[in-house]
């Protein structure tokens, strides 16, 4: 059956359907979104709920665990994080990867509505859920400063012109606003004054709340008209509240403001932020889970001039961190790579076939297979990106083999004489069969690749799924269009007094070196039992490499951001924490590589507590710095560690972001367990150990319990005895010390609320509680400190849980030239030593954890594809034993790819594993070419296997030499790759180059060995199958 011999016959209709196929990827490309790497992102969903002045215990008690018990049954929730401070409360919910967002989005909706009933009656708002991923960096970081407005007054323009708006454009998950201080009006009561009146807090808190309402009145319908009602029954700024008045002595009214302050000022105060080293208001851009990262930050830059330009003038607006600058870029590199490649490629074809005319033919194939991939890239939903373009880039070299086999072969008819057609007719029949085996079995190898498990296996469908593709449009391409137009193109071989110096030289070249490789193959044949002893000594050798190298997940990118976290001492007040906060920016700002950097403190749903800060520090662009984002990182840590009270944790932002929370650092695992003591005491041990383990660098615990707190044991009895009840004392307290909302201001635009305060109770500290008075019930006042007494303990600054229980995580990061499988190991290593009981549960979480799925499947994966391309070849050939021969040449593979892994000091990860996968799929073609050709001559020549696959090796030198060059091109630009995303590429072009440079060598001698071994096995095997029929009959 010959497939080729209608399209060969019918020009037009080939070129035509080509022509369609590029059409059809030209514009497919232009539709194509660009993203750093394919969507991996677990719906995730942040719940925030904010109760100013609450301990952590109450926050605990009385929001996160109602809560928590509704999120707890929600189906396809995989795991529930929490962390409650003072003040604010923050669950990470984290569902399955085949749920639905919005189904999740429900889910989380009905159960806050079940658990309202629970929660305190007096919360400001409800608690509200984002659709984002709090481990996320920022995709956008806008600040917005002016020299003439406040802050608070600033906030307000942000919020009700800015935030809602960019909040509106699909794909953005959340728009949160740091360092902006809401406006409010406040009231500092001087509590000794209202004693000396006769009157305490809770009268000025009853006296706004019914002096400030804003409700409906009615309206008069007589005969003719109607009139509405209103009246000036809210109070909107400070100088109505001031003119309150709260009792009468002596016929003399007191108004409010003989006996507080009342100013214009923050709903928080314990919040700032700063762009560089100015007080600014930050707003951070993050996406939904899912959504693609530069469509986003598109939508958002194409609406900005619109919102900004309604500002009032003095406000200036920049944009600090854009993470779309560096993905843009390395996409950018990548399809340069994929130029040059095709280059280094079709150079490779020239010299082989040393023809312009020949040349050309599979040059055709490559764009051709290349552009066509675009347009199934786009019916699969897949995006430009760094690992699409990859699989593109290293098909390439895949892609232009079919063609060139196919072109030998006709070529090597029209050299016997046949006539061009003649030739295409006959080459293309006897080779289509060799070419179809070969694009199967290549196809075959990735096939495992779509079964992986996981994130991983999401991030690598694509790629597979990609290449895969580009093969099959190769195949088609090299049976249609490539022997059509070696029957119109290709001329018969020029006289030799016609022939070029370049065509003389090349060719004698080549000759010569088919005569050397011939000459050392007789010598290989004559020690046979040597070469088998070579090849078992390869396979040993893999084992062995394969247990030597060092193991990794993902490689650390450089994408020009780094994510700092700021920690000083748990009872650090703001005030020091802010200074110290900018003592930091102002030594990385002197960093020449530091372009700009954005830093906030306070309570705010991203920092659980006032001793931590968050930084967002922008490297300038890879082209002007010469120091990837870890040395610079390396550079400032021992700048920064001689400052004192504060430490900074610093990790280069990735694009692949598998946690779900922020750590200090680049991995985590997470101890949880039912006892809160246990749990305490255990992790200090764990850290310590983990800290004398030179392998790890800067482990650190989110365990923080040495927050000092002042705590009122009241005397009971002695206060219901003066009527007193424990309910006006916490709510005496409540009034003078926690920032407490009493009224709120309606306005057209937006809702302010009335905060109470005792006048610098905060500040004087437990002694302030002295002028706190309560009522008793006959109308005097008695004074807190005779009720209560004071203490002062330690308690914990933050509660964290996964599922419902306590939990701390712990986070590491490596020491350079450690891999994440060497720490893993080491962990449960110690904590085996230490004797972790089993009521803690450890595991790790994000990228190790994903790093530990992926490991148990790595050695599965790779038997998978020699398994699935042993029954493939098996069904091809008909035979049992002939598959065996070619999966031999697949050791010699690995050898050259982990000895180049362990030479350039890069580990085995994700990348490197998928290049082996493409290097079994690559070596195996060499022998399938002499294989089937050998078998060829066996059955249709009656040649003695010896003298066949002698002659098969020599006849294919010319095109396994070529092929496999061209596949080592096409991976060359990948290894020497520089710029941005280049530690994403460079393991694969190591893998690939390595092993084909091996393999190359290994397999011309050891195939034809193997074959001949087998073969006279397979004799015996018969022979004796035959004796054996023959006695028995």
């Amino acid at each position: 059956m010959n497939l080729s011999r209608l399209f060969i016959l019918r020009p037009v209709a080939t070129t035509l359907c080509m022509l369609a196929i590029v059409l059809s990827g030209i514009i497919a490309y232009r539709l194509l979104p660009v993203s750093a790497l394919p969507q991996v992102d677990y719906p995730t969903i942040r719940v925030m709920t904010l109760y100013p002045g609450a301990s952590p215990d109450v926050m605990t008690s009385a929001v996160t665990a109602p809560l928590e018990r509704q999120f707890g049954q929600m189906p396809g929730l995989t795991q529930m994080a929490s962390t409650s401070s003072g003040g604010a409360s923050v669950l990470t919910l984290r569902f399955n990867l085949d749920i639905n967002m919005d189904v999740a989005e429900q889910q989380v909706q009905a159960a806050i509505n079940a658990a309202s009933n629970l929660l305190p009656k007096d919360l400001p708002a409800p608690p509200v859920y984002n659709k984002v991923n709090p481990a996320d960096t920022p995709v956008l970081t806008l600040a917005i400063s002016s020299k003439t407005m406040l802050l608070p007054k600033l906030n307000d323009l942000v919020d009700t012109r800015m935030a809602q708006k960019i909040a509106q454009i699909s794909g953005v998950g959340m728009v949160s606003i740091a360092g902006g201080q809401r406006q409010a009006v406040r009231i500092k009561v001087n509590p000794e004054a209202l004693a000396a009146n006769g009157l305490n807090l809770a009268d000025v808190r009853t006296l706004i709340g019914a002096s400030n309402v804003n409700q409906p009145k009615g309206n008069f319908d007589g005969p003719t008209r109607v009139s509405m009602l209103d009246a000036n029954d809210q109070l909107k700024t400070p100088q109505e509240y001031a003119e309150l008045i709260l009792a009468y002595n002596n016929g003399a009214p007191l108004r409010l403001k003989d006996v507080a302050e009342i100013v214009d000022g923050a709903e928080n105060e314990r919040l700032a932020a700063w762009a560089n080293e100015n007080q600014a208001v930050l707003l951070n851009i993050q996406r939904q889970p899912g959504a693609n990262v530069i469509e986003v930050v598109d939508r958002i830059k194409a609406l900005l001039p619109s919102i900004t330009d309604n500002l009032p003038a003095g406000i200036d607006v920049t944009v600090l961190t854009d993470r779309t600058q560096t993905i843009r870029a390395s996409v950018r590199d990548v399809q340069h790579e994929l130029l040059i490649a095709i280059a280094l490629v079709v150079m490779v074809t020239f010299l082989f076939l040393r023809r312009a005319s020949a040349t050309l033919i599979p040059s055709i194939a490559v764009p051709l297979s290349l552009v066509g991939t675009f347009g199934v890239m786009y019916l699969a939903g897949f995006s430009i990106n760094n690992l699409t373009l990859m699989a593109l880039t290293i098909a390439t070299g895949f892609v232009v083999d079919d063609a060139i086999v196919m072109l030998e072969n006709i070529s090597r008819y029209i050299e016997e004489g046949d006539s061009p057609m003649q030739a295409a007719l006959k080459g293309a029949k006897q080779i289509g069969f060799t070419l179809i085996s070969l694009t199967l079995s290549l196809i075959a190898v990735l096939i495992p690749l779509l079964f992986m498990a996981d994130v991983v296996g999401r991030l690598f469908r694509e790629f597979a799924i990609t290449l895969a593709v580009a093969i099959l449009i190769s195949l088609v391409v090299s049976l249609t269009l490539t022997p059509m137009m070696c029957a119109r193109l290709l001329k018969a071989e020029p006289k030799p007094e016609e022939q070029g110096r370049f065509y003389r030289a090349s060719g004698a070249f080549i000759d010569w070196m088919i005569a050397e490789y011939g000459r050392m193959l007789q010598w290989v044949l004559k020690h046979q039992p040597l070469t088998l002893l070579v090849a078992i000594g390869t396979l040993a050798l893999t084992v062995f490499l394969y247990m030597v190298v060092p193991k990794g997940f993902f490689p650390v990118q450089d994408t020009g951001v780094i994510q700092g976290i700021s920690e000083a001492p748990q009872s650090i007040s703001f005030s020091a924490m802010s200074q110290r906060q900018q003592e930091l920016g102002k030594i990385i700002l002197q960093d020449p590589d530091v372009e700009s950097l954005s830093s906030y403190i306070g309570v705010d749903g991203d920092n659980p507590t006032l001793n931590s800060g968050r930084m967002l520090i922008n490297l300038k662009p890879h082209s002007e710095r010469s120091d990837s984002a870890t040395e610079v990182i390396a550079r400032l840590q021992p700048q920064l560690d001689k400052l004192s009270g504060i430490r900074l944790f610093m990790q280069p932002v990735q694009d692949l972001t598998i946690e779900d929370r922020v750590s200090r650092t680049q991995y985590q695992f997470s101890l949880s367990s039912p006892d809160a003591d246990m749990l305490s005491t255990w992790t200090q041990k764990l850290v310590t150990a983990l800290s004398n383990q030179p392998e790890l660098v800067d482990v650190a615990s989110d365990l923080q319990d040495k927050g000092l707190q002042v705590y009122l044991v009241i005397d009971r009895d002695a206060a219901s005895r003066l009527g007193v009840s424990v309910a006006n004392i916490t709510d005496a307290l409540y009034d003078a010390f926690g920032q407490r909302q009493i009224s709120t201001i309606y306005t057209q635009a937006s809702q302010y609320r009335v905060v109470l305060q005792a006048k610098d109770g905060e500040k004087i500290g437990p002694q302030a509680l002295d002028q706190i008075h309560v009522k008793t019930t006959d109308g005097g006042q008695v004074r807190l400190s005779s009720l209560a007494r004071v203490e002062e303990r330690q308690a914990q600054l933050a509660i964290s849980h996964i599922g419902q229980f306590p939990s701390v995580m712990v986070s590491f990061n490596l020491a350079p030239g450690v891999a994440l499988g060497q720490a893993v190991e080491l962990i449960d290593q110690v904590q085996k030593d230490i004797g972790m009981p089993v009521g803690v549960k450890t595991e790790f979480q994000g990228a190790a954890q994903a790093f530990q799925a992926s490991l148990s499947s790595t050695l599965l994966l790779i038997l998978a594809a020699v398994v699935t391309m042993y029954i493939v070849l098996g069904v091809l050939y008909e035979s049992y034993i002939h598959p065996i021969t070619i999966l031999s040449t697949l050791p010699s593979a690995a050898v050259g790819a982990l000895l180049a892994l362990i030479l350039s000091g890069n580990d085995l990860g994700m990348i490197a594993i998928i290049g082996i996968i493409l290097l079994i799929g690559i070596v195996k073609k060499n022998a399938i070419m002499m294989i089937d050709f050998a078998l060829d001559a066996e059955r249709n020549q009656g040649m003695a296997p010896e003298q066949a696959i002698y002659q098969a090796a020599l006849l294919r030198f010319r095109p396994i030499l070529m092929t496999t060059l061209a596949a080592l091109f096409g991976a060359v630009p990948l290894m020497l790759a520089t710029g941005s995303g280049a530690e994403l590429r460079q393991p694969l072009g190591l893998v690939m180059v390595g092993g084909l440079l091996v393999s190359q060598v290994l397999t011309l001698f050891t195939t034809p060995v193997i074959y001949l071994y087998f073969d006279r096995l397979g004799r015996r095997w018969r022979g004796d199958a035959a004796q054996a029929e023959q006695a028995s009959v």
